[in-house]
């Protein structure tokens, strides 16, 4: 209720574009020792209008603003916290990735220890593949304000469709053991680079 106090009772806003003001204050509930920064912003957004359809071109659009906190330590300006603040869906997007394909939502024991080793090797198996690609290729240079990750990872169900997942066999032609796979040029290209990366000296 404090919080929506001093939203009601801010009279002077700043313009940080995009249809969007703001203002931060040093401040802390209570219970707290010391003071933080909060930042406050709103974003004008048109009200949707639920009147029965009309063929009537001039009723009038009205607009009503949004509002969102930002509790954070950084130093940016409001501008680039809250883009920071908005790209938080490609670091959202490892846990949502780790529940879908490593299936990390799952409790497989009724025991603490048996599924805290399962939570690891989900963890583990998740950070080889990523470990594999950043070995593999070299960082995309982006300097944005949302903090993407420097590469351009895969999903895990790609690498498992393309590489895991393939039919093949093993055969022992004069002797030597081989993984024969159905040819494809880039899947190949692909072993070959991750078997260099992890042959390399660390």
């Amino acid at each position: 209720m404090e919080l929506k106090d001093l939203i009601e009772e801010r009279v002077t806003w700043r313009d940080i574009g995009d249809d969007c003001d703001s203002f931060d204050v040093r401040w802390k509930p209570k219970k707290w020792n010391k003071k933080r920064r909060f930042v406050f912003v709103r974003q004008c957004a048109a009200l949707q209008n639920k009147l029965p359809l009309q063929l009537d071109h001039f009723v009038p659009r009205d607009y009503d603003f949004t509002y969102k906190v930002i509790l954070s330590n950084k130093r940016d300006s409001a501008r680039k916290l809250m883009a920071f603040h908005n790209g938080r869906g490609s670091q959202e997007d490892i846990f949502a990735e780790l529940k879908s394909e490593n299936a990390l939502g799952y409790i497989p024991a009724r025991t603490w220890r048996a599924n805290q080793v399962y939570l690891l090797s989900a963890v583990m198996a998740h950070n080889l593949t990523r470990e594999l690609q950043m070995s593999t290729r070299s960082p995309t240079a982006r300097d944005d304000a949302k903090r993407p990750a420097l590469w351009a990872f895969e999903r895990l169900d790609t690498i498992r469709r393309q590489i895991i997942q393939r039919a093949g066999r093993l055969i022992e032609p004069r002797g030597k053991l081989t993984l024969s796979m159905s040819a494809n040029d880039v899947v190949r290209s692909t072993i070959i680079g991750y078997l260099g990366a992890l042959a390399s000296p660390a």
